[in-house]
């Protein structure tokens, strides 16, 4: 009788130990996901930060003749940029997301 408890305990004990394998397994993938995340949001601020300097270049050159701010044109295009880069990286998650 006494054996038949030790094994249903051991069996308990290993549950518990596959559960806790299992979320650490887990919280090893998603915080391989946040820092994958983190350190592409660092290069992508690192491409906006040169880009900036080009574009705002390009536009006071095209904008010397026109009487509207230097800054808001910049401000358009850049705008226009940032939403068409958001809606093709919508677009490839979302691809991404349908055939992992």
């Amino acid at each position: 009788m006494e054996q038949e408890e030790k094994k249903v305990e051991l069996t308990k004990r290993q549950k518990l130990a596959l559960k806790a394998k299992e979320s650490a397994r887990r919280f090893q993938r998603e915080f391989r996901k946040s820092i994958v995340t983190a350190m592409a949001a660092a290069f992508g601020f690192l491409i906006a930060l040169v880009w900036k300097d080009v574009i705002t270049e390009w536009v006071t050159k095209i904008s010397e003749t026109s009487p509207v701010k230097n800054s808001l044109i910049t401000a358009l295009i850049t705008t226009i940029i940032a939403v068409i880069g958001i809606l093709l990286i919508s677009k490839l998650y979302k691809e991404e997301t349908k055939n992992p």
